[in-house]
C-alpha cells in the first residue's frame, strides 16, 4: 500500500508527497521530527507535520535568504544565524569571505539528525573553522549576548512553537541592538498568500525600529502557495535600491556557486506585486 505524508498546514488546503522510504522519525524535546525519501524530491525534512525543505528545492529558500543580504550589505564579516538547524543556511553564508558565522538552534537533536541524514543540504558547514554552533534559545541569545554582527539572518520556523517568539518586536528590537554600524536583519516571513498577517505584523515592527525596510520574494516550490517573504531591514543601507550593475561587480569578487540566486535574480526580488504591497501599507 502507498504512504502519503498530508502536510496540513491550512484549514482548507493540503499537500501531499508519497513516502517511498522513511528515513527517520522521532519526537525531541521540542518538536515531531521526520525525514522520508520521495522519488522526485529526494530527502524532505518535516518538523511538526510541516514541510520544512527538501534536497530538490532547499537551494532556493537558502540561496535567497543569505545571498541577498550579504552581497546587499557588501561588507559582511560576521553572521548570526537564528534557527536553520539543517546547517542549508550556514552553508550558503559561509561561501562568503565571512570571518565568524554563529548559528543558534534551540533544538541540538534536529541539528544532528539533519548532520546525519541530510549531509546534501549541510555540506561540510558545521566542521568549518569559521562556524560556531549554539544549542539554545535564539530569543534569549540575541538578548544576552555581548557580541556583535553585521548580519542577522532569522531562519525560523513559522510562528507556532518554538518559532513563535521570533516573529515579535522584542526579538527584532534586541536584534537591532546587536548590529555592527551598518548591519543589517533578514528574516522569513511565510507565504503572503496564506500568511498575510505575518508579512504585515513584521512589516510593521521592522519599520518602527529600523530606518530601512521591506521585503523582497522568492519562489520556493514546496512551500505551498506561491511566492515567499522575505524581511530585511537596516539604519544605514536601503537593500531594495542597490543597482544591478553594483550587485554584479560585487559577484565577480567572489566564486559564488548558486542554482537559483543571480544579480538580476537578486535585483527582481525585490519587486513585489501590488497584492504583497498592499500589506505594507
Amino acid at each position: 500500500m502507498t504512504e502519503w505524508f498530508h502536510e496540513t498546514l491550512y484549514p482548507s488546503v493540503r499537500q501531499s508527497l508519497r513516502i517511498d522510504r522513511i528515513i527517520h522519525q522521532s519526537k525531541t524535546e521540542f518538536q515531531d521530527v521526520l525525514i522520508f525519501e520521495n522519488e522526485f524530491l529526494g530527502r524532505v525534512l518535516v518538523l511538526d507535520d510541516v514541510v520544512q525543505t527538501t534536497e530538490a528545492d532547499e537551494f532556493y529558500y537558502h540561496e535567497m535568504l543569505s545571498h541577498v543580504p550579504i552581497v546587499g550589505h557588501g561588507a559582511v564579516r560576521s553572521v548570526l544565524i537564528v534557527g536553520g538547524g539543517d546547517g542549508g543556511m550556514l552553508e550558503e553564508v559561509l561561501k562568503h569571505p565571512v570571518d565568524k558565522v554563529v548559528l543558534v538552534d534551540i533544538d541540538g537533536e534536529v541539528v544532528n539528525i539533519c548532520r546525519q541524514h541530510l549531509p546534501s543540504v549541510c555540506g561540510n558547514a558545521f566542521s568549518d573553522p569559521r562556524s560556531e554552533l549554539v544549542i539554545g534559545d535564539g530569543k534569549e541569545f540575541v538578548a544576552s549576548t555581548e557580541l556583535r554582527f553585521d548580519l542577522i539572518i532569522v531562519d525560523s520556523t513559522d510562528p507556532i512553537g518554538p518559532g513563535e517568539a521570533l516573529f515579535r518586536r522584542p526579538f527584532y528590537q534586541a536584534c537591532h541592538d546587536i548590529l555592527n554600524v551598518g548591519g543589517a536583519i533578514a528574516t522569513q516571513n511565510g507565504v503572503p498568500f496564506f500568511q498575510a498577517e505575518e508579512v504585515t505584523q513584521t512589516h510593521r515592527h521592522l519599520r518602527s525600529i529600523f530606518t530601512h525596510s521591506g521585503f523582497f520574494a522568492s519562489p520556493v516550490p514546496m512551500y505551498v502557495g506561491g511566492h515567499m517573504a522575505f524581511g530585511w531591514a537596516s539604519d544605514h543601507t536601503n537593500l531594495s535600491g542597490i543597482d544591478e550593475a553594483t550587485i554584479r561587480s560585487r559577484l565577480q569578487s567572489r566564486s559564488l556557486e548558486t542554482r537559483y540566486y543571480n544579480s538580476s535574480v537578486h535585483v527582481a526580488s525585490f519587486a513585489l506585486p501590488t497584492c504583497v504591497q498592499d500589506l505594507l501599507a
